[in-house]
């Protein structure tokens, strides 16, 4: 019994290389468990929140340990900086106030996530030596930070009154199914929902289930299969490949990060409509796009909008002319590369999407890209540069980009092509089923949904347990982390 009890605890307790992700078994239990004690306190608004507010800040401190405690501190500061925001009677007081969030948002978000950048280029440019500092990269710390510090905006851009509950407005920072990874919810979207009767008919029941499973098939099935068995083989050593063997990888780790991400957002949506609340749509079919504007507008939507909402439109957007628009493009695309990760690679992808995006424009000007045939010719114009620009922002340096994109120019074999599938075939079989199941209609999905809806529980419950069994028989030895977790 004191072997039992002590493995228990073990379990519970902060693990470091274990975090607690949507694809384990242990988030299957945690989940069964909120929702066995849920329907105690679902018609208690005010017990609910406290029930989720603390089972978030334990999904958290399994996630990240300690760092539950910069959590709380990064929404207590947003919290009273927004109530002092709204209470300043002048401009200059606004701004003030506005002037600590930036500090604090920032300087917390550089410190953990850039201080090693910082010294690695200061070291590179200038042939020094100074020590790299070992931080512990907090899971999500992009998110929670984007998702506080635009509450504290929206109220300094009066679209927002501030809350008069630190509960509530905790509760909304740590909400778990979308804490680690978004999609980066904004308080005028998700408060109003904290304390509203909340009611689950079958028709949400059913779309829930559809984005669980969807979400563990993309994540779980595809994504970690050919990350393991393909993608980090060949942008770890490409020189031991093909040409064409290297291309297929870069379409691989187009769909890998695509299912990977997208099926985080839809297990984190589908989770939460189980408990009661709704959270935005991140990804709209973006290989679908017939331009790299569309591309923006159907990918990580919820970054998206608020790069523009809170970066592009404040510093000008299309108001002031093109060329102004063009730099706050530029701008934009840059501080969203860097939001990506600390590094040059990151930085070049958002300068690679950012004039894309400028020539789009004008691109998007002429009668001649609005025509049938110029759509069809831009859906797969937008995904081969999508793929392109996926390079770097896969490679570990830029060696290594220059390195595959010799290797597809120079040693590309068509025949060898036959030769890969008949080595990767499950692969090969993974990348088709996976593109084919993107490019499907919109109205398939509503399909599956009704189709679920119908079935009675006991055939629900079945399968429940055949996706399950799908991913235990195609899970590897040690659980992947979602891709996101590092930004």
């Amino acid at each position: 019994m004191k072997y039992i009890l002590e493995q228990i605890l073990n379990s519970l307790a902060y693990d470091p290389n274990n975090p607690l992700l949507f694809n384990s078994v242990f988030f299957l239990f945690f989940f069964i468990v909120v929702s066995l004690i849920y329907p105690l306190v679902v018609n208690r608004s005010r017990i609910r929140v406290w029930y989720l507010l603390l089972v978030s800040l334990y999904f958290y401190f399994k996630t990240s340990g300690l760092f539950v405690l910069l959590l709380l501190a990064t929404a207590l500061v947003n919290f009273a900086l927004g109530a002092a925001i709204y209470k300043s009677k002048s401009k200059k007081g606004r701004r003030a106030w506005l002037s600590l969030s930036l500090l604090w948002n920032l300087g917390s978000l550089g410190y953990f996530k850039y201080t090693n950048f910082i010294i690695g280029t200061i070291n590179s440019l200038l042939g020094g030596n100074l020590p790299m500092m070992d931080i512990f990269l907090p899971v999500g710390i992009s998110f929670f930070t984007f998702q506080t510090w635009s509450y504290t905006l929206d109220i300094y851009f009066g679209k927002l009154k501030p809350t008069s509950s630190f509960k509530d407005f905790a509760f909304f920072v740590s909400f778990f199914p979308q804490l680690v990874a978004g999609p980066i919810v904004r308080a005028s979207y998700f408060m109003p929902q904290i304390h509203k009767k909340l009611e689950l008919d079958e028709e949400t029941i059913a779309r829930a289930l559809v984005l669980i499973f969807a979400g563990l098939l993309k994540k779980g099935v595809i994504a970690d299969y050919l990350s393991i068995n393909f993608v980090d083989r060949v942008f770890e050593s490409p020189a031991l490949f093909s040409g064409a063997e290297i291309l297929m990888g870069v379409y691989a780790y187009a769909l890998q990060i695509y299912c990977d991400f997208s099926g985080y957002s839809d297990i984190a949506i589908g989770v939460a409509a189980l408990l009661g609340f709704t959270l935005p749509i991140n990804f709209n079919s973006p290989y679908k796009a017939s331009n790299i504007t569309d591309f923006w507008r159907r990918w990580h939507i919820s970054l998206s909008s608020w790069l523009r909402d809170y970066i592009y439109i404040p510093l000008g957007g299309n108001r002031k002319g093109k060329a102004r628009q063009y730099l706050n493009l530029m701008i934009t695309m840059l501080l969203g590369g860097l939001w990506h990760g600390a590094s040059w690679n990151f930085v070049f992808w958002g300068a690679l999407h950012a004039v894309a995006l400028i020539l789009d424009k004008a691109w998007l000007s002429l009668k001649l890209a609005h025509t049938k045939l110029m759509k069809i010719l831009g859906v797969i114009v937008t995904f081969h540069f999508v793929c392109f620009a996926w390079i770097f922002f896969r490679s570990r340096n830029f060696e290594t980009a220059w390195l595959i994109l010799t290797r597809i120019a120079t040693a590309f074999n068509a025949p060898l092509l036959l030769h890969w599938f008949n080595n990767y075939q499950v692969i090969a079989f993974l990348i088709i089923i996976g593109f084919l199941a993107h490019w499907q209609p919109d109205s398939w999905e509503k399909f599956y949904q009704n189709a679920i809806q119908k079935m009675p529980w006991p055939a629900r419950s079945l399968l429940m347990a055949a996706v399950i069994w799908i991913l235990y028989q195609s899970k590897s030895a040690d659980l992947q982390p979602f891709i996101y977790f590092q930004f």
